[in-house]
C-alpha cells in the first residue's frame, strides 16, 4: 500500500479515535463531528478509433469530516481529502501511458474541501475550498462523474430571508480542475432563485468569469401533476458577452490572454418529460451558438460537461460552428431492482463549416444502476458515438463503465 493510502487509513483511524478517550480534549473545539467515507472503484474502457484502446481500473477514496467549531452556534468546519489511484493494476490509458485513448482520471491526491461556514438569521457565509453545483451544472458544476471532482476556492454569501427567494454571491479565486491542474481567477458568481408557485421556479444569474465572458441568463423549471401523468419542464436562455472582469496576470483556463477578449454568443434549452407509473419519456433541444462576432462559440468550461451533450464526451468543447443537441430519453424505474435509462442524441452545428457541412453525428447512451446493499450501489453504463461529416474531424467513440460506489456516514 502506498503512502497516499496509508495517510488516508491513518486519518480514518484518527477520526475514529475521537469517539473514545481523545474525545474530551476536542470537546471545546469540535462538536457533533460527522464522518463521511466513500470508496468508488471503477473500470472504464475507451475506443476512440485513433489511439490504442484504453483500459482503466481506478479507485476514488474520500474521507470527510464536518463539525461545529468552538461551541459557537452556526459556526462549522468541513474537511475532505480525496485520492485517486490505479495501483498499477490496469492503467493502459492516457495520461498515464502515451499512445492510448484518454481517461481523465490520473493518479493524484488533494484536499478537495476545506472551509469554514457561519449561519445566522437566514444568512450563511462560506470561506475556503468548496464543491459548487448551481442548478443543473450547465454553467457551474463539480464534475462529480470523474474520480477527482472540480472544486472552488471562494468566499460566498447566501441569503434566504425572503420567502421562496434564495440569493447567492461568490468570489472565486481559484478553480481546481479534475486533473492535476488549477488556475487562478477573479470570478464573480451571482445567482437568484424564486419559487413563484409549485409549478414554476425562476432563476436568474450572472456568472462573470474573469478574462473569458459574462454569462447572463434566466431559467424556468417546474412539475405539473395531471391525473395519471407527471409533467416536468425546463426552459433556459443565456447570453455570453465580453468579460466585465479582466486581469492580464491571470490565465484564461490555462492559456495566457492575448489582449481583450471579445465574446458574443447565445444559448437556449427547452425540454419536457412525462412520467406514468414506472416509465419516463423526455425530449429536449439544446442550442449553443457559433462564435458570431466573438472569439469563441458558446461554451461553459466550469460546467459538469459529461452530463450535457453525450456521455462519450466528444463535445467537452463547443465547435467553432456551434452545437445543437436534439435528444430523446426513455427511463424505467424497477424499484428495488434498479433503474434503466437510454438517451439518443442527434448533433448538428449552428452554422455550416468551411466545407459546407453541419452533421456532427449521433450518440446512444444507456445506464443501469441498482442498490446492492446498504450504502453500496452498482452502475453499468455505456456510450456509443457515431461521427457525422468527416470535415469536422470527429471519430467514432465507444465507452463503457462498471462502477461500485460505497458510502458510509457516521455521527461521532
Amino acid at each position: 500500500m502506498n503512502k497516499i493510502k496509508m495517510s488516508l487509513v491513518a486519518a480514518i483511524a484518527a477520526a475514529a479515535a475521537t469517539t473514545g478517550a481523545n474525545a474530551g480534549a476536542l470537546d471545546n473545539i469540535l462538536s457533533n463531528p460527522k464522518l463521511d467515507i466513500e470508496l468508488r472503484p471503477r473500470y472504464e474502457a475507451v475506443d476512440d478509433s485513433v489511439n490504442k484502446d484504453a483500459s482503466a481500473l481506478t479507485v476514488r477514496t474520500a474521507l470527510g469530516v464536518q463539525a461545529g467549531l468552538f461551541e459557537v452556534d452556526g459556526l462549522n468546519a468541513q474537511l475532505q481529502a480525496m485520492s485517486v489511484d490505479h495501483f498499477g493494476l490496469v492503467a493502459d490509458y492516457a495520461p498515464e501511458k502515451a499512445g492510448y485513448a484518454k481517461v481523465v482520471d490520473p493518479a493524484q491526491t488533494r484536499m478537495t474541501q476545506a472551509n469554514i461556514s457561519y449561519s445566522a438569521n437566514d444568512f450563511t457565509g462560506i470561506l475556503g475550498r468548496k464543491m459548487v453545483v448551481l442548478d443543473n451544472a450547465r454553467f457551474i458544476g463539480n464534475v462529480g462523474w470523474r474520480q477527482m471532482p472540480q472544486t472552488y476556492d471562494l468566499a460566498a454569501a447566501i441569503y434566504n430571508g425572503v420567502e421562496n427567494l434564495s440569493l447567492l454571491g461568490a468570489y472565486v479565486t481559484r478553480v481546481n480542475k479534475i486533473n492535476t491542474s488549477h488556475f487562478d481567477t477573479g470570478t464573480v458568481l451571482l445567482h437568484a432563485t424564486y419559487k413563484a408557485m409549485p409549478e414554476l421556479t425562476l432563476t436568474a444569474y450572472d456568472y462573470m468569469v474573469e478574462n473569458f465572458a459574462d454569462h447572463i441568463g434566466i431559467r424556468a423549471t417546474g412539475k405539473i401533476d395531471l391525473e395519471n401523468v407527471k409533467l416536468g419542464y425546463e426552459a433556459e436562455y443565456a447570453m455570453q458577452n465580453d468579460p466585465s472582469l479582466t486581469d492580464s496576470d491571470d490565465a484564461v483556463f490555462g492559456s495566457n490572454p492575448s489582449g481583450d477578449v471579445d465574446q458574443d454568443a447565445s444559448y437556449y434549452k427547452i425540454s419536457v418529460s412525462g412520467s406514468m407509473d414506472a416509465f419516463t419519456l423526455g425530449v429536449g433541444y439544446e442550442f449553443l451558438s457559433d462564435k458570431g462576432n466573438g472569439e469563441f462559440a458558446f461554451s461553459t468550461p466550469l460546467a459538469t460537461l459529461h452530463a450535457m451533450n453525450g456521455w462519450a464526451d466528444v463535445f467537452l468543447s463547443t465547435p467553432a460552428e456551434g452545437l445543437t443537441d436534439t435528444s430523446v430519453k426513455l427511463a424505467y424505474n424497477a424499484g428495488e431492482y434498479g433503474k434503466l435509462a437510454a438517451i439518443y442524441h442527434s448533433f448538428s452545428s449552428d452554422s455550416k463549416n468551411a466545407a459546407g457541412d453541419d452533421d456532427l453525428g449521433s450518440e446512444i447512451d444507456a445506464a443501469y444502476n441498482v442498490k446492492v446493499a446498504k450504502g453500496l450501489g452498482l452502475l453499468l453504463k455505456g456510450a456509443w458515438y457515431s461521427k457525422g461529416d468527416d470535415s469536422f474531424g470527429k471519430q467514432d467513440t465507444t465507452k463503457y463503465w462498471v462502477q461500485l460506489d460505497y458510502k458510509f456516514h457516521a455521527e461521532m
